[in-house]
């Protein structure tokens, strides 16, 4: 199988979780209430297998469930293996290596889609009166939820009227009754902003929702691009084919042809109904619900034998770490690079439920830089915070690039040991931001304003090209002979 199969197409990247032992066939019926989402959170917190369940109670025969798709993998299977897979890159392939074929699509051609007549996602299609979400498998995720999630892993389709801007975006949307869904579609999302363009000439926004879509779409449409970005284009760039769509029954969108299954239909100018709660991304849920867009289905389309991707969003790691905070670290890397400030890595180290972003500091840029920390905190804040990267994400976290980012341990030694907590704290209060965060005031939240910071690990040596002290460990402390003669003589030592 070729790397982009499993990119392009979501049954290749099914049977390759299967076929090297990252996906498990669960056969045993399990309930979609309550038991996928406690067999998948069980996944994502033992690093298992992601738990494909072939037989669910209560549901027609041959339709399915993929838990946990892009979880992390235990060492063996190569721990970011999922997460590669969606791009099309090895399975042990590490994070800086991911992030920068992320950057690097960024800035290749696009690659526009190819357009098909005849599709899988067209198998079966209902429309109208026909139209049935309860005849899926939608789960309860969490007994705190106020409802069932269809999307927890999709996203929705829109495009400007004027038909410049096709836009991918991830949200979640929860069942409503037989033919609606209620989410979220925030003004400063994409989706929301092509709403806001079809509110304005009095019109419903027409819209489609693609679930087990080829995981490179999915991958982009969790991508904090530029507005005004197509993600089919950055998809074709990203694994070098064009990706197949295929024109929908009702509206003329286009969506990909090797979709599981497509919702259609539109997104109400104004109608709203209460959505939530939900355990979500930060860990936590709250009890209250909110008042949300409604969507209308008017048609479905789905593959024989479908298969519905899910998301039990909480504790980290799941995909809201491992696929929305990496895109968003590519983002924000892209943008610092863009703007000459010393940045080589960024990093939403997923522990943090992508609560904060740690950047490496070119050590040996910062110095020809010649600038003190405030300046260069000053100049950072201003390009991240500004970005749509760096409204998604609060804390911004500074380390030299003598840490390995991508290492939670270095980053939390980094931390405690090298940030003054006095003069090593820089408040934003004005700065726009995500309002779900959890720590949030009620009044900052309405506002999308406030709770975001910069912390400094840089040691006022590292300014000046010097470090205050070397570090104490097994590579940096003894000579290379030795830690080769260490290492051959692991297991005779008595070490497995």
């Amino acid at each position: 199988m070729a790397q982009q199969d499993s990119a392009l197409h979501f049954r290749a990247f099914l049977d390759e979780l299967l076929a090297v032992g990252d996906a498990v066939a669960i056969d045993t019926p399990v309930d979609p209430h309550l038991e996928v989402g406690a067999v998948t959170r069980r996944a994502y917190e033992t690093r298992a297998p992601a738990p494909l369940f072939t037989s669910l109670t209560g549901s027609a025969p041959g339709f399915r469930i993929l838990g946990a798709p892009a979880g992390l993998s235990s060492e063996d299977k190569g721990v970011h293996g999922r997460l590669a897979a969606h791009l099309g890159l090895p399975r042990e392939s590490a994070p800086r290596a991911i992030v920068e074929k992320l950057v690097a699509a960024m800035h290749a051609r696009p690659v526009e889609p190819t357009v098909v007549t005849e599709a899988p996602c067209k198998q079966n299609i209902r429309t109208g009166d026909a139209v049935d979400l309860e005849e899926f498998p939608v789960p309860l995720l969490h007994q705190e939820d106020g409802g069932r999630y269809f999307g927890t892993y999709g996203f929705h389709v829109v495009r400007s009227p004027e038909g410049d801007w096709t836009s991918w975006s991830v949200a979640r949307t929860m069942l409503h009754d037989r033919n609606t869904l209620v989410g979220p579609a925030m003004p400063q999302q994409h989706i929301g902003m092509v709403h806001a363009m079809w509110r304005e000439r009095g019109e419903p926004t027409p819209w489609a929702m693609v679930l087990g879509a080829p995981p490179a779409a999915l991958a982009a449409a969790g991508m904090p691009l530029p507005a005004h970005v197509n993600e089919d284009g950055y998809v074709g760039a990203l694994t070098g084919h064009p990706v197949e769509v295929v024109r929908t029954e009702t509206n003329g969108l286009y969506v990909p042809a090797d979709a599981e299954i497509v919702l259609e239909g539109y997104l109400s100018q104004d109608e709203t109904a209460p959505e939530g709660p939900m355990g979500e991304y930060h860990g936590y849920a709250f009890a209250e619900s909110k008042q949300q867009p409604v969507f209308h289905v008017e048609a479905v389309t789905y593959r024989d034998d479908p298969v519905l991707p899910v998301c039990a969003a909480g504790l980290p790691p799941e995909e809201n770490h491992t696929i929305w905070g990496t895109m968003i670290s590519a983002a924000a890397l892209d943008v610092l690079r863009a703007a000459q400030l010393p940045i080589d890595m960024a990093w939403c180290s997923y522990e943090a439920a992508t609560c904060w972003i740690v950047l490496s500091v070119d050590l040996a840029r910062l110095a020809e830089r010649r600038t003190t920390e405030a300046e260069l905190v000053r100049d950072i804040a201003e390009v991240l915070f500004a970005s749509h990267a760096g409204w998604l994400v609060p804390k911004v976290v500074l380390v030299g690039n003598d840490i390995d980012i991508t290492d939670i341990d270095q980053v939390v030694w980094a931390l405690a040991t090298r940030h003054h907590p006095t003069t090593g704290s820089y408040p934003f209060p004005e700065a726009p931001g995500i309002p779900m965060v959890p720590y949030l005031t009620s009044g900052e939240a309405r506002a999308a304003r406030g709770g975001k910071s910069v912390v400094s690990c840089l040691q006022p040596e590292q300014f000046h090209g010097s470090h205050r002290g070397t570090t104490a460990s097994f590579h940096t402390s003894y000579p290379r002979a030795l830690r080769e003669r260490v290492l051959a003589n692991w297991a005779a030592y008595g070490y497995r």
